[in-house]
């Protein structure tokens, strides 16, 4: 799993306003989101599978 950085980095705003969007995403990739916020990297969310 490597992370593409153009589809695997969102701001806080885009996952706010994409969630739905989100969860279709992991079911599809299981790749990790890193969530920024004012520009740095802040958090990562990521599906139950990898996750356990």
């Amino acid at each position: 799993m490597a992370i593409n950085l153009r589809e695997d980095i969102k701001p806080i705003s885009f996952i706010k306003t994409h969630a739905a969007d989100m969860m279709k995403y992991f079911t599809e990739n299981h790749n990790p989101i890193i969530i920024t916020q004012n520009g740095e990297a802040k958090a990562v969310l990521m599906d139950i599978d990898s996750y356990q």
